[in-house]
């Protein structure tokens, strides 16, 4: 087994290869002056089970590094080429919601597969059905394993605490997070006018004097999380904690949620941050252990489900 990494999140990578008790394999990329990516395996690969992590976020360098370095790992004769991509980019767009307009997730992942990959491996998906849009096993890993460890350190309990979902989308992760926590769950109702723009509807639930923590699946703009955060201090809320997997952090949005009334924000380590994108309210949890706890069992062949039964 052999582990590389694009320029997207070397961090993660390297602190993935380290649990699983290796290092990164070596690969050269350089650009050329026409901006042109060129790639290089220095290590051999031939009848190798490779395993290339690559975040698919801004900017789109990012994908053509991929599908470059998964082409390379194929032509050098790799045993079993994975993907892995903690964030997938273009993932919320994955379908058809006016005329004229692509079905952007479906053709990443067309790329992606074209290239003759044995496997692809993503965290939180913003819609899991677009797993469909493939003919190899998909993987979709939870961050909830590293997520509830630190949310139960909070130690709320049902009488006090309340996991609250910013949209009907989230409903279903919100759900489980209030089970697993043994929390109260409460519901946004969100209109979205335009792309980018959300705007709250109805609140189902009491957060009425209650510890609120908003789960969402990543925090782009920071709109539907401020917004979600302002109706719980509306509603009587104590305080808000924001937890969200993929800091994509778009915009103004880093400014937005500084200034906002909320207490905490908790991302994952899917994608990497600059230091203009860090903040004193943003605290970073990593997500190397159900990585590499996920490529461990399948290289040995173990069941990834029972992982997450927790």
């Amino acid at each position: 087994m052999k582990i590389f990494t694009g320029n997207s999140n070397p961090a993660l990578a390297k602190s993935i290869a380290s649990s699983l008790a290796t290092s990164l394999g070596n690969v050269e990329i350089k650009k050329f002056s026409d901006g042109e990516l060129s790639i290089v395996f220095l290590d051999n690969l031939r009848n190798e089970d490779v395993y290339i992590i690559q975040s698919l976020n801004s900017p789109s360098d990012n994908i053509i590094e991929l599908l470059l370095m998964l082409d390379a790992a194929r032509r050098a004769s790799a045993k079993n080429v994975v993907a892995v991509i903690p964030y997938l980019g273009y993932g919320r767009q994955d379908r058809k919601d006016k005329p004229r307009v692509p079905i952007s997730a479906r053709l990443i992942l067309d790329l992606i597969t074209a290239v003759g990959i044995d496997r692809i491996i993503c965290m939180d998906l913003h819609s899991p059905q677009i797993q469909g849009f493939v003919n190899i096993p998909f993987d979709h890993l939870y961050s909830r394993i590293t997520i509830l460890d630190r949310l139960k350190k909070m130690k709320l309990t049902e009488q006090n605490g309340v996991i609250l979902s910013p949209d009907v989308g989230g409903a279903k992760m919100g759900q489980s997070y209030a089970k697993k926590l043994q929390l109260g769950f409460a519901l946004i109702d969100k209109r979205r006018p335009k792309p980018n723009q959300a705007e709250v509807a109805n609140l189902v639930g009491n957060l009425e004097n209650k510890y609120v923590i908003i789960i969402d699946d990543m925090i782009d703009t920071g709109g539907t999380i401020c917004n979600a955060a302002s109706t719980a201090i509306n509603n009587g809320a104590i305080d808000v904690t924001v937890v969200a997997t993929h800091p994509v952090l778009s915009g103004n949005s880093v400014k937005k949620l500084q200034e906002s009334i909320i207490k905490k924000v908790i991302v994952c380590d899917t994608i990497k941050l600059n230091e203009s994108q860090k903040f004193e309210k943003l605290e970073i949890v990593s997500t190397s252990n159900v990585f590499s706890e996920s490529i461990k069992r399948i290289d040995s062949g173990e069941s990834l489900s029972s992982m997450f039964k927790i």
